[in-house]
């Protein structure tokens, strides 16, 4: 039997012969027409997810030059999400709305704004040297900053800029109980920001260590209790915290021990000349708990740009410092599972050493040094610190564990090669051609104390005739290895459309919890509720002067207000607030012409602010497409210039009206006003009927709704006067100043209605208070308003419309789809033109509504 039938009975089982005869026949038809070898189709099942299926693992990569990270799964290597970081990112509304702008304008340097990063390095948050699936953190190489990325929600929470680096490439690496993050400095310079020249590079140009104190709990980082250890002016790179035996202790490796500068504009040799001179470079290790200590006391600081900085001195005499020579022109420094091996690559070295951590110990124990530098740091031996050293290839640079004891994989950048190897027995084991280039690779969880191997994805830098063709600038391309067998199998290309995906890591998706919601009213950015927290019924206009604040919602299918008028030049700040709690039901929103987005998801408030500074009527729209009725989620921002007269386009209309068009239009407007003065004279009968004048804060309203209705009168007369006269246009005018005090009467005097309501009614029960708080917070009363109809039924008196009418009404909201098909509830979709959302109520959540509902029935005749 070939695979191919071996695979389908597998995937079939026995007993199924005509079926697997079809499956067969169509696999080979298709394996034909594709060209595809048996090979290929193993390789494709091993990757495959079924529609709706999860991947093992799920990867963070870096998003280069784009400033943004990426997130994508193993085996199936489908891409996920973006994450915006050092740079705006509009689907998000990262960097368009104010929350996110604050974190953005975190990474502000010397009060410039920078909006655009180089990602590096991304790291994991660690609990006992393994993955925590909390935070993440990753660097910016060209504007020397770190940002820490809550996987709660995938969102950026925080950047930090460092006061004293001008640029840094070594970040950021966790210590094994996320205490510090590490982020070294790349090329050096003057820690201070004042003008050295490059001849004093040996005396005022410094490398050098960041060590960020982090808070695990709340996931931030303590600017004022972090440090920098002082190094030579050597081309720090990249970093490894010390694990089980060799905990408390970090490793960064450097390049340009020759501390050479360059010149190719004054006559000297390029500066990749001179600073590949000498057969080794400095492997710096130090002992980051004792520096912590250290760096709590003043006199073992000196603080430069308000940053505290371990002098080089100051820890050579505590003995935390000290420099081993290592392979030339390292890119990568890599810690064992048990702490004791650190791997270092040399990329213009063949070589890769292997240091062993005790040997190391006990050279500095013994103070057994080989000699110092020209700063008076120590030197280990190389020879007497090595385990041992094993010939790789061309340009080995970065090094990832297996869950085989002894066993690690290695890049080789000019051999386009992945290496597989044993560090403690020294010999090489397999060897699997990448396309091409190969920087990083990525393990699964290989940083961490419990590798988990079965798969290395292959970093590579240059695609060239791999993918379709789209221009000279190519996709960089991830390749996925399997390494289960006894040699790597390469499954996949994935290629990368986004910038340089540096570096990568990966974890097991099980240990990744994020939210499908948010509390209510939520700051995404801080993770406390919104000040700008608006509920169904809440919406409103403020003005200030010429600031106005808009408190709005969105929930499928309107946005609430739908009209919005400002002055031109009014500074305008719009409160969102998404009152859906069905999962994936995500509203964008926008203005156009004003520059600003946002992104909300079930539960989320976010704020947007502009400058209403040109005149004209502009939509505002949810962007993400969330129902049927998508395209009618919209409104209109109307722009007046308050130093301009308009001229009225009613009026224009009625110049050009016949005198029987004329008294048809006064007949209109006199219709609408006494159907408004009905509502207005029925929440009076009321207020009189309940005794208002005894309620000082409804009495107050009342006082207010009285005096716009007192100037009704006046605008009557002068109505009925032009009607006497024959003068139905101006008519017309006076009627329609009646109905905007007519309106701002209703709207006070139901706003008294309301707050006596709440005074009369009975009290609430513990239930049915925090059923009416799941009532709004739930959106309900987006839809439907209590006591008269609206977007939905009014729900007064819903628990006697159904037989067992609480047991009804629960099922309804916790599973609305069920009662669809019934009569009475086809009736109000074909009504109301929208089906009732799942907002994935709790059982204790819909209970509470219940009680909140049968409080309404006992007070119906209040609404």
């Amino acid at each position: 039997m070939s695979l191919t039938k071996k695979l389908i009975g597998v995937t079939l089982g026995v007993g199924l012969a005509s079926s697997m005869s079809y499956a067969s026949a169509e696999l080979e038809k298709v394996m034909k027409d594709r060209g595809l070898t048996e090979q290929d189709v193993v390789r494709a099942a091993k990757t495959y997810n079924p529609s709706g299926g999860r991947d093992e693992f799920v990867a963070f990569s870096s998003g280069g030059q784009s400033g943004q990270m990426m997130v994508y799964g193993i085996p199936s290597m489908r891409l996920l999400k973006y994450i915006g970081v050092f740079t705006p990112e509009p689907w998000q509304g990262y960097g368009f709305d104010e929350e996110s702008k604050k974190v953005l304008r975190q990474g502000n340097i010397r009060g410039r704004e920078i909006n655009w990063g180089d990602t590096h390095h991304p790291g994991l948050s660690e609990t006992k040297g393994e993955y925590d699936g909390k935070w993440l953190v990753i660097n910016d190489k060209a504007n020397p900053r770190v940002a820490v990325i809550d996987l709660a929600d995938f969102e950026t929470k925080q950047i930090v800029v460092n006061p004293v680096f001008k640029s840094e490439h070594g970040g950021s690496f966790f210590t094994p109980n996320s205490e510090y993050i590490l982020e070294a400095c790349q090329y050096a310079a003057p820690f201070d920001n004042e003008y050295h020249p490059i001849e004093e590079y040996k005396e005022t140009y410094r490398g050098g260590i960041t060590l960020w104190k982090f808070d695990p709990k709340i996931g931030r980082i303590q600017e004022k209790e972090s440090f920098t250890l002082e190094l030579p002016p050597y081309m720090q790179d990249l970093s490894d915290a010390g694990k089980n035996m060799s905990f408390g202790w970090g490793f960064t490796n450097s390049f340009n021990s020759e501390m050479y500068t360059g010149g190719i504009e004054v006559g000297l040799p390029p500066f990749e000349a001179g600073c590949s001179r000498n057969d080794t470079d400095f492997l710096h290790v130090y002992n980051w708990q004792k520096l912590a200590e250290l760096a709590k006391d003043p006199k073992n600081v000196k603080i430069i740009n308000d940053h505290k900085v371990i002098p080089m001195e100051v820890a050579v005499a505590n003995d935390a410092l000290f420099l081993i020579p290592e392979p030339k022109s390292p890119h990568g420094v890599d810690v064992s599972p048990d702490g004791k091996y650190i791997v270092v690559c040399g990329k213009l070295d063949t070589h890769t050493s292997v240091y062993d951590f005790e040997k190391i110990q006990k050279l500095i124990k013994n103070k057994e040094y080989a000699g110092k530098d020209p700063y008076g740091v120590p030197i280990l031996d190389m020879k007497k610190s090595l385990h041992g050293q094993v010939e790789l290839g061309l340009g080995p640079l970065h090094n990832q564990y297996s869950n085989v004891d002894g066993e690690i994989y290695t890049s080789l950048y000019v051999d386009s090669q992945i290496v597989k190897w044993n560090y403690k027995e020294l010999k090489v084991l397999d060897k699997e051609n990448v396309h091409y280039n190969v920087g990083h690779l990525m393990g699964m969880e290989s940083e961490t104390v419990t590798p988990q191997g079965k798969y290395i994805v292959s970093l590579n830098k240059l695609a060239i005739d791999r993918f379709q063709n789209v221009g000279p600038l190519h996709p960089q391309n991830h390749q996925l290895i399997d390494i289960s067998g006894k040699t790597m199998d390469l499954l996949v290309d994935m290629p990368i459309p986004l910038g340089e995906p540096h570096n990568a890591v990966a974890i097991q998706a099980k240990r990744l919890h994020p939210h499908v919601r948010y509390e209510m009213g939520t700051n995404s950015r801080t993770g406390e509720i919104h000040e700008g927290k608006t509920l169904a019924g809440q919406e409103r206009v403020e003005r200030d002067g010429n600031k106005v604040k808009v408190y709005a919602t969105l929930v499928r299918s309107h946005i609430n207000p739908e009209r919005i008028t400002v002055n031109k030049g009014d500074e305008v700040t719009m409160y969102l607030t998404n009152l859906e709690r069905a999962q994936d039901e995500t509203h964008g929103f926008t203005v156009d012409h004003f520059n600003v987005h946002a992104s909300l998801e079930p539960g989320k408030t976010v704020s947007i602010k502009f400058t209403a500074d040109i005149e004209g009527v502009f939509p505002y729209y949810c962007t993400e497409f969330c129902s049927a009725l998508h395209l009618e989620m919209m409104g209109y921002l109307m722009v007046k210039d308050p130093n301009k007269k308009y001229v009225s386009a009613q009026k224009l209309k009625m110049a050009t009206m016949s005198p029987e068009q004329m008294k048809a239009e006064y007949d209109k407007t006199v219709s609408v006003n006494a159907a408004t003065d009905a509502v207005i004279q029925s929440v009076v009968k009321f207020l009189k009927e309940n005794n208002y004048d005894k309620h000082e804060v409804v009495k107050n309203l009342v006082v207010d709704a009285l005096d716009q209705y007192g100037k009704i009168a006046e605008e009557k007369k002068k109505s009925d006067e032009a009607v006497a006269a024959g003068d139905m246009e101006k008519a017309i005018l006076f009627e329609n100043m009646i109905w905007q005090y007519m309106v701002k009467t209703a709207d006070v005097g139901i706003r008294a209605k309301d707050a006596l309501v709440r005074l009369i009614a009975t009290p609430q029960s513990t239930e049915a208070v925090a059923g009416e708080k799941a009532f709004a917070e739930g959106g309900c009363n987006g839809c439907h308003v209590i006591g008269k109809v609206s977007s939905g039924p009014d729900l007064t008196g819903v628990l006697q419309r159904h037989e067992d009418g609480e047991k009804w009404v629960a099922s309804f909201i916790q599973n609305p789809e069920k009662h669809f098909a019934e009569p009475y509830v086809k009736s109000m979709i074909d009504y109301f033109n929208l089906r009732m959302p799942n907002q994935n109520m709790s059982p204790e959540e819909t209970k509470n509504i219940v009680e909140y509902l049968k409080w309404v029935e006992t007070n119906a005749n209040l609404f």
